[in-house]
Protein backbone atom coordinates (compact mmCIF):
# COMPACT_ATOMS: atom_id res chain seq x y z
CA UNK A 1 0.00 0.00 0.00
CA UNK A 2 1.52 3.38 -1.00
CA UNK A 3 2.49 5.75 1.78
CA UNK A 4 0.66 9.05 2.21
CA UNK A 5 3.66 10.87 0.72
CA UNK A 6 3.92 8.49 -2.25
CA UNK A 7 0.19 8.94 -2.93
CA UNK A 8 0.71 12.71 -2.78
CA UNK A 9 3.56 12.52 -5.30
CA UNK A 10 1.51 10.29 -7.62
CA UNK A 11 -1.32 12.85 -7.51
CA UNK A 12 1.12 15.71 -8.06
CA UNK A 13 2.60 14.07 -11.17
CA UNK A 14 -0.88 13.95 -12.70
CA UNK A 15 -1.55 17.68 -12.15
CA UNK A 16 -2.55 19.67 -15.25
CA UNK A 17 -4.30 22.60 -13.58
CA UNK A 18 -2.18 25.38 -15.14
CA UNK A 19 -2.60 25.49 -18.96
CA UNK A 20 0.33 27.87 -19.54
CA UNK A 21 2.83 25.73 -17.64
CA UNK A 22 5.09 23.36 -19.57
CA UNK A 23 5.07 19.77 -18.27
CA UNK A 24 6.12 17.36 -17.02
CA UNK A 25 5.64 18.01 -13.33
CA UNK A 26 9.07 17.93 -11.66
CA UNK A 27 8.94 16.49 -8.18
CA UNK A 28 11.15 14.81 -5.61
CA UNK A 29 11.21 11.23 -4.43
CA UNK A 30 9.12 10.36 -1.35
CA UNK A 31 11.65 11.32 1.34
CA UNK A 32 10.10 11.66 4.78
CA UNK A 33 12.26 14.50 6.03
CA UNK A 34 12.07 17.37 8.49
CA UNK A 35 14.24 19.45 6.10
CA UNK A 36 12.17 21.07 3.34
CA UNK A 37 13.81 22.96 0.49
CA UNK A 38 11.51 25.27 -1.49
CA UNK A 39 12.83 26.34 -4.89
CA UNK A 40 11.13 28.68 -7.38
CA UNK A 41 10.20 26.55 -10.42
CA UNK A 42 11.98 24.07 -12.68
CA UNK A 43 14.03 25.40 -15.57
CA UNK A 44 13.82 24.09 -19.16
CA UNK A 45 16.11 21.10 -18.46
CA UNK A 46 14.72 19.67 -15.21
CA UNK A 47 11.77 17.95 -16.92
CA UNK A 48 13.98 15.56 -18.89
CA UNK A 49 15.96 14.65 -15.76
CA UNK A 50 12.81 14.35 -13.64
CA UNK A 51 14.28 16.00 -10.56
CA UNK A 52 14.63 19.52 -9.11
CA UNK A 53 17.86 21.53 -9.45
CA UNK A 54 19.26 19.13 -12.05
CA UNK A 55 21.02 21.75 -14.20
CA UNK A 56 23.44 24.69 -13.77
CA UNK A 57 21.76 26.33 -10.75
CA UNK A 58 21.75 22.93 -9.04
CA UNK A 59 25.51 22.58 -9.46
CA UNK A 60 25.99 25.90 -7.67
CA UNK A 61 23.44 25.05 -4.95
CA UNK A 62 25.07 21.72 -4.14
CA UNK A 63 28.50 23.35 -4.14
CA UNK A 64 27.14 25.67 -1.42
CA UNK A 65 25.76 22.73 0.54
CA UNK A 66 29.11 20.92 0.32
CA UNK A 67 30.66 23.80 2.27
CA UNK A 68 28.07 23.04 4.99
CA UNK A 69 29.08 19.37 5.03
CA UNK A 70 26.52 17.66 2.76
CA UNK A 71 27.02 16.54 -0.84
CA UNK A 72 24.33 16.38 -3.53
CA UNK A 73 23.61 12.66 -3.18
CA UNK A 74 23.21 12.92 0.60
CA UNK A 75 20.95 15.95 0.34
CA UNK A 76 18.69 14.35 -2.29
CA UNK A 77 18.36 11.22 -0.15
CA UNK A 78 17.74 12.98 3.16
CA UNK A 79 15.87 16.25 2.45
CA UNK A 80 12.58 16.92 0.67
CA UNK A 81 12.91 19.18 -2.40
CA UNK A 82 9.87 21.17 -3.48
CA UNK A 83 9.16 24.36 -5.46
CA UNK A 84 6.68 27.21 -5.56
CA UNK A 85 5.59 25.87 -8.97
CA UNK A 86 6.37 22.32 -10.09
CA UNK A 87 6.27 22.80 -13.87
CA UNK A 88 8.48 24.91 -16.14
CA UNK A 89 6.72 28.26 -16.65
CA UNK A 90 8.10 28.61 -20.19
CA UNK A 91 10.15 31.40 -21.67
CA UNK A 92 9.29 35.08 -21.24
CA UNK A 93 8.92 37.19 -24.38
CA UNK A 94 11.71 39.41 -23.07
CA UNK A 95 14.04 36.39 -22.69
CA UNK A 96 14.75 34.28 -19.63
CA UNK A 97 12.18 32.14 -17.84
CA UNK A 98 8.65 33.45 -17.36
CA UNK A 99 7.72 34.35 -13.78
CA UNK A 100 4.70 32.25 -12.70
CA UNK A 101 1.45 34.20 -12.39
CA UNK A 102 -0.22 34.79 -9.00
CA UNK A 103 -2.93 32.28 -9.99
CA UNK A 104 -0.34 29.62 -10.84
CA UNK A 105 1.46 30.24 -7.55
CA UNK A 106 -1.83 30.00 -5.65
CA UNK A 107 -2.83 26.77 -7.41
CA UNK A 108 0.51 25.12 -6.71
CA UNK A 109 0.50 26.26 -3.07
CA UNK A 110 -2.09 23.55 -2.41
CA UNK A 111 0.63 20.95 -3.05
CA UNK A 112 2.97 22.74 -0.63
CA UNK A 113 0.24 22.78 2.03
CA UNK A 114 -0.32 19.04 1.63
CA UNK A 115 3.44 18.42 1.98
CA UNK A 116 3.59 20.50 5.16
CA UNK A 117 0.74 18.49 6.66
CA UNK A 118 2.44 15.19 5.80
CA UNK A 119 6.06 16.08 6.59
CA UNK A 120 5.68 18.73 9.32
CA UNK A 121 9.15 20.12 8.53
CA UNK A 122 11.28 21.76 11.20
CA UNK A 123 13.77 23.45 8.86
CA UNK A 124 12.60 25.21 5.68
CA UNK A 125 15.12 26.51 3.13
CA UNK A 126 13.50 28.86 0.59
CA UNK A 127 15.84 29.39 -2.37
CA UNK A 128 15.40 32.58 -4.38
CA UNK A 129 13.18 35.62 -4.04
CA UNK A 130 9.97 34.03 -5.30
CA UNK A 131 10.28 31.16 -2.79
CA UNK A 132 11.27 33.45 0.08
CA UNK A 133 8.25 35.71 -0.56
CA UNK A 134 5.87 32.78 -0.03
CA UNK A 135 7.17 32.30 3.52
CA UNK A 136 8.56 35.58 4.86
CA UNK A 137 7.30 39.18 4.67
CA UNK A 138 8.42 40.88 1.46
CA UNK A 139 11.84 42.49 1.89
CA UNK A 140 15.17 42.90 0.13
CA UNK A 141 17.50 39.87 0.05
CA UNK A 142 20.03 41.88 2.04
CA UNK A 143 17.56 41.98 4.95
CA UNK A 144 16.76 38.24 4.84
CA UNK A 145 19.75 36.15 3.75
CA UNK A 146 22.20 35.35 6.55
CA UNK A 147 19.45 35.17 9.19
CA UNK A 148 17.26 32.50 10.75
CA UNK A 149 13.55 33.11 11.32
CA UNK A 150 10.93 31.24 13.33
CA UNK A 151 7.71 31.18 11.32
CA UNK A 152 4.35 29.43 11.45
CA UNK A 153 3.54 27.92 8.03
CA UNK A 154 0.19 26.14 7.55
CA UNK A 155 -0.11 26.05 11.35
CA UNK A 156 3.30 24.42 11.83
CA UNK A 157 6.11 26.35 13.54
CA UNK A 158 9.50 25.90 11.87
CA UNK A 159 12.87 27.56 11.36
CA UNK A 160 13.47 29.30 8.04
CA UNK A 161 16.94 29.97 6.61
CA UNK A 162 16.60 31.71 3.23
CA UNK A 163 19.18 31.48 0.44
CA UNK A 164 19.60 33.54 -2.73
CA UNK A 165 18.88 31.84 -6.04
CA UNK A 166 22.01 30.10 -7.39
CA UNK A 167 21.28 31.18 -10.97
CA UNK A 168 24.23 31.77 -13.26
CA UNK A 169 22.54 35.02 -14.29
CA UNK A 170 22.67 36.37 -10.72
CA UNK A 171 25.63 38.32 -9.40
CA UNK A 172 24.06 39.05 -5.99
CA UNK A 173 25.85 36.23 -4.16
CA UNK A 174 29.15 36.77 -5.99
CA UNK A 175 30.00 40.12 -4.41
CA UNK A 176 29.50 41.74 -1.03
CA UNK A 177 27.28 42.11 0.85
CA UNK A 178 25.61 39.10 -0.82
CA UNK A 179 28.74 36.96 -0.73
CA UNK A 180 29.22 37.42 3.04
CA UNK A 181 25.50 36.97 3.77
CA UNK A 182 25.46 33.70 1.84
CA UNK A 183 28.40 32.45 3.93
CA UNK A 184 26.48 33.41 7.10
CA UNK A 185 23.38 31.56 5.86
CA UNK A 186 25.37 28.41 5.13
CA UNK A 187 26.96 28.60 8.59
CA UNK A 188 23.47 28.80 10.12
CA UNK A 189 22.43 25.74 8.11
CA UNK A 190 25.50 23.77 9.19
CA UNK A 191 24.65 24.43 12.87
CA UNK A 192 20.92 23.67 12.68
CA UNK A 193 20.00 20.41 14.49
CA UNK A 194 17.94 19.09 11.54
CA UNK A 195 20.79 19.75 9.13
CA UNK A 196 23.22 18.05 11.50
CA UNK A 197 20.97 14.98 11.58
CA UNK A 198 21.66 14.58 7.85
CA UNK A 199 25.45 14.54 8.30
Amino acid sequence: MPSQLQTHINDLKECKLCPNMVGPVVTHTPVLSKVYLLGQAPGPHEGKFGRPFAWTAGKTLFRWFATAGINEEQFRQLAYMAAVCRCFPGKASSGGDRVPSPDEIETCSNWIEREFKILQPKLVIPVGKLAIEQILPKAQLIDLVGQQFKVKIYGKECDVIPLPHPSGASTWFKRDPGKSLLIQALELLSKHPEWRRML
